[in-house]
């Protein structure tokens, strides 16, 4: 244990084992967070960097201490558990129950495993597991974990808020003179962090300490939780090594750029025999290097197996191509590899590729480090534009960005020396639509109807990629549900799948039955023709909820519903058409009746990948003029038997 770590011990145990102060500090909290099962009471970490042989060593102890506020909490947070890779071993940890009556019982069975990360990049990761004891109210669970940093490249971002509030937490970083260390704060909450710095003993201290954060509260529509937990980066820019020569360490995108092509030197110095036989083979007959490349990336996805499953440097270090061709499976980096040496052995420019997806909000720009990245790909050059393909998504359309990396900096290794750093495009609106087209007709309660969905773009791409995970006996269910409209008796009669062969577009049919929709009274037949309610419940909490809103790619959607006049029936009220837009998004809707059918038109668009808070009140104006539209009904009006 540090020496850090025990003054921190002694002064919090030192102070809570009074009963009188530690019943009136949980009384306290238990009022301020009166729906809370427990709290971070604490939350320290300590890094120490030293230079040692010429080079950076990174040393972390942190506490860790859970103060639990109601009976209930031992049934859902009892269980905790910590990280740690071959980048960051564990040196030492411990932790123990500090009981209401400051009854000390520490925690003797630890159970560690293989992490169920969603990394992509590396998964090494080991998580061990326990439980505290004796928990309930007024008891403090403390965890102290001591590990030794081997890549300070490596370092993690540091969370000042979270899942539960944080009473007190702080990130201190004691490094030596003549060491630059660089930092970034992110997330909704950075003013509330406090920045000190000082010099001591021939060592700076730099520290960044807040108090009583609230609950991150997270959604499923939001965006990564980096987007706007409140949290810390900081990375080593210089330092100055025994000999007094000062060394950029990740100062700017080429000091990062050097260390990534150092992890391409050994590897896809030629394509063996099998890997150039396909590459010859499908560049046969082929006229253009587009098609080449068309050919080739389609291969790769069709014929590589995407499975993550690196550990220790394997998480940077991309397989070589040959290898990965005879294996037919392999990471993102592996699918990087043998594209890119595919390609480039048709004579098509292609590089490797470094990126982050949408989960993570940095720039190499912003922040030089490995923290910006978790996937990699294959750029290609193709005359003056640059394309960037994903060979871990089998259904990503050619010439369009996987979904996950769309607006992400992207860096691209041109040579030895050289890289690029580009900003993925976004496709536009109209490059993915859905075009929903219903026709109705109308038998005394019930509506018999035909319906034809046309997907193109993003959407087709899911749809497809949703009928390809789904059995032969699921398809079913999955179309009923897919089409489903007008009320719960809604039933699916026949449906029909389009060609698959283009995963840029798709149709899809119908046939359908909907019982007792329509509602008769008199010679006046009554029906609401919004089958469809769109973003029904989708009003935002605000400003309750902080959190952006994430969107997976820009879109057009068009609903069109025909209903055809029967026989003896003539429209005796049409509602109003109205359209609604404002900055951040909104709907056409419109009636039409033209000869002997009427004609309801809903168009909805979305301008942005991310809706952030400041634009939460527009987003709801638009719910506001729309949501009244969709009790509107069409009456006909009987004129002849």
């Amino acid at each position: 244990m540090s020496r850090f770590t025990r003054i921190i011990d002694l002064l919090l145990i030192g102070t809570l084992l009074c009963p009188a102060a530690k019943a009136q500090s949980v009384a306290e909290i238990r009022q301020k967070y009166p729906d809370e099962q427990a709290v971070m009471l604490e939350h320290s970490l300590h890094y120490t960097i030293t230079v040692k042989d010429g080079k950076p060593q990174v040393k972390s102890d942190e506490v860790q201490r859970l103060l639990y506020i109601s009976a209930q909490a031992g049934a859902f947070l009892s269980k905790y558990s910590f990280s740690h890779s071959g980048f960051h071993q564990l040196q030492q940890f411990s932790a123990f129950t500090l009981t209401a009556d400051s009854k000390k019982i520490k925690v003797t069975d630890f159970k560690t495993t293989d992490s169920k990360s969603n990394s992509i990049f590396y998964d090494d990761v080991k998580e061990t597991s326990f439980d505290f004891p004796a928990v309930a109210p007024g008891a403090i669970g403390t965890l102290e974990t001591s590990t030794l940093d081997k890549d300070p490249s490596l370092l993690s971002p540091f969370f000042i808020s979270g899942p539960i509030p944080v009473i007190n937490t702080e990130l201190k970083i004691t490094f030596p003179k003549g060491m630059t260390i660089r930092y970034l704060l992110k997330g909704l909450d950075t003013a509330r962090i406090g920045v000190t710095k000082e010099e001591r003993h021939g060592e700076t201290i730099l520290s960044f300490k807040a108090t009583d954060m609230a609950a991150d509260k997270h959604y499923e529509d939001a965006p990564g939780l980096r987007w706007y937990d409140t949290h810390i980066l900081f990375y080593i820019y210089s330092y100055t090594d025994e000999t007094g020569r000062v060394i950029d360490y990740l100062s700017r995108p080429d000091d990062l750029y050097h260390l990534y092509r150092s992890y391409l030197k050994d590897i896809n110095k030629e394509a063996g025999p099998a890997l150039r036989s396909i590459v010859d083979s499908l560049c046969q007959n082929t006229a253009t290097a587009t098609e080449k490349t068309e050919k080739i990336y389609r291969w790769v996805q069709e014929n590589i197996k995407y499975i993550a499953f690196e550990q220790g440097m394997e998480g940077f270090v991309p397989r070589d191509a040959n290898l990965v061709c005879s294996r037919r499976f392999g990471d993102c980096k592996d699918m990087s590899s043998i594209l890119t040496l595919m390609l480039r052995t048709a004579g098509i420019p292609a590089y490797y590729t470094w990126i982050g997806t949408r989960t993570l909000p940095y720039k190499y720009t912003e922040t030089p480090t490995p923290i910006v990245d978790n996937h990699m790909i294959c750029c290609v050059r193709l005359d003056d534009r640059y394309l960037f393909l994903d060979g871990t998504d089998p259904f990503c359309i050619f010439g369009w960005p996987s979904q996950g990396i769309q607006d992400k900096q992207a860096l691209v290794a041109i040579d030895d020396s050289t890289f690029k750093i580009m900003t993925v495009p976004v496709p536009a609106a109209e490059e993915s639509q859905l075009t929903d087209s219903t026709i109705l007709n109308l038998q005394d309660k019930t509506l018999k109807g035909t319906i034809a969905v046309n997907l193109t773009g993003y959407y087709s791409e899911d749809q497809q990629a949703t009928l390809s995970y789904t059995d032969q006996k699921g398809w079913q269910e999955e179309m009923r549900s897919y089409f489903s409209r007008g009320s719960n008796k809604f039933r699916l009669d026949t449906f029909s799948v389009g060609n698959r062969s283009d995963k840029a577009h798709l149709r899809l049919t119908a046939g359908f039955t909907l019982e007792d929709y329509v509602r008769n009274i008199g010679n006046e037949c009554y029906l609401n023709m919004n089958l469809l309610k769109h973003y029904l419940h989708m009003e935002i909490d605000y400003p309750k909820r902080r959190s952006p809103i994430e969107f997976p790619f820009l879109s057009r959607r068009r609903y069109v519903v025909v209903l055809n006049i029967p026989a003896g029936y003539e429209v005796s009220y049409l509602p109003q058409s109205k359209n609604y837009h404002n900055a951040v998004w909104g709907f056409n809707l419109s009636y039409e009746k033209k000869d002997r059918q009427v004609i309801l038109t809903q168009e909805f668009d979305t301008g942005q990948l991310m809706l952030q808070p400041d634009q939460f009140a527009d987003w709801n104006k638009v719910l506001e003029q729309l949501f009244p539209l969709y009790r509107e009904t069409i009456s006909l009006q009987k004129t002849s038997k």
